[in-house]
């Protein structure tokens, strides 16, 4: 889990000011990434190529480096081996000027319950010394985006865990960062509350040309993102869109009950050249368009269909592919 927003140390001493005319630079490059603590290594050689305005998903389950990894990015945590750069700064040589070109939304909740929404916001500006004369316009730019401008006057001790939400998304996004960390954003939340802060983010991405880096194990949060990072056990696996990660499956899953398994299987292998597996729910074959296959299984069998289920690949395959493993919560809590 990251630290708070005092452990960030955003410089105060001088206005932010961010040049957004390099449009051929990467939002993040790292190369070589690792990290090691007294008996753990916690990342092991991470390479990464982020593009300006994509949004890009860090997905694996806790323990596997996720949160070591955007720690570095951020200029938390110093690496251990490797470089960094974040909109072309370099976390060691130009830390302030990183620090500047982010924004960061904590797994943790950092808002101050006892200020009102406007007034967290004004409290984060003045940690990033924003100009006086734009930023009465800034605040009211952020609240109407988070749709908390009726709000603005509330004490966020009253606000639900959405609202809260929207809020540290838009305070992340007051200095107008080229990047947008998101540590597990939308964990914690009710599913209505996610869909609407995911529907929240693509205004976002779309009206603030911001890159948006997201840690997460939620396959349909990952399924969002434009491309995705498999980490496993502090390493990359797998890098590229959802529907690439995907191909490399391939065949979508064909699951079948019917009146007579044991006749159907061998129609099966002798009509269609298909190898079924039995299990205790019926039939399992694997096919390159199981929706395609479906009308010509239930026209050329000689027995009762009872049910088909034709299901694609997920993100949750293509882990299991590369690392033997599915996703899954480790009780033991995210590696530091």
């Amino acid at each position: 889990m990251l630290r708070s927003r005092r452990d960030f140390g955003a410089p105060a001493t001088a206005a932010v000011s961010v040049d957004r005319s390099d449009a051929g630079v990467p939002a993040i490059r790292a190369i070589g990434l690792r990290k090691s603590y007294p008996g753990v290594e916690a990342v092991r050689g991470i390479d990464l190529n982020v593009g300006q305005g994509e949004t890009f998903g860090f997905l694996g389950p806790n323990g596997a480096g996720k949160t070591t990894t955007i720690a570095m990015l951020c200029t938390l945590v110093r690496p251990t081996a490797g470089r960094v750069e974040v909109a072309g700064h370099d976390t060691r040589t130009a830390p302030g000027l990183v620090r500047r070109s982010l924004g960061l939304v904590f797994q943790e909740g950092t808002l101050d319950g006892d200020l009102t929404a406007a007034e967290n916001l004004r409290f984060h500006a003045d940690l990033y010394a924003m100009p006086r004369a734009t930023l009465a316009a800034r605040v009211d730019a952020m609240l109407e985006l988070s749709g908390l401008t009726a709000s603005r006057d509330s004490l966020v001790r009253t606000f639900s865990g959405g609202m809260r939400r929207r809020l540290e998304v838009a305070r992340g996004l007051l200095h107008r960062p080229r990047v947008l960390f998101l540590d597990e954003p939308t964990i914690g939340l009710d599913p209505p509350s996610r869909a609407q802060l995911w529907e929240h983010l693509g205004e976002v991405r779309e009206r603030e040309g911001t890159t948006l880096f997201l840690t997460t194990h939620y396959l349909e949060e990952a399924e969002r993102c434009d491309r995705i990072a498999i980490i496993d056990d502090g390493r990359i696996v797998a890098q590229g869109s959802p529907a690439e990660l995907k191909s490399v499956i391939g065949a979508d899953r064909v699951d079948l009950r019917t009146g007579d398994d044991e006749k159907a299987a061998e129609t099966l292998l002798e009509r269609f050249g298909m190898e079924a597996v039995a299990g205790p729910h019926g039939l399992r074959v694997q096919a390159e368009d199981g929706a395609l296959l479906v009308p010509r299984l239930c026209a050329g069998l000689d027995v009762p269909v009872y049910e088909v289920t034709v299901t694609r690949p997920s993100l949750d395959d293509v882990f299991l592919h590369h690392t033997g493993h599915r996703i899954r919560a480790d009780p033991t809590g995210e590696r530091r």
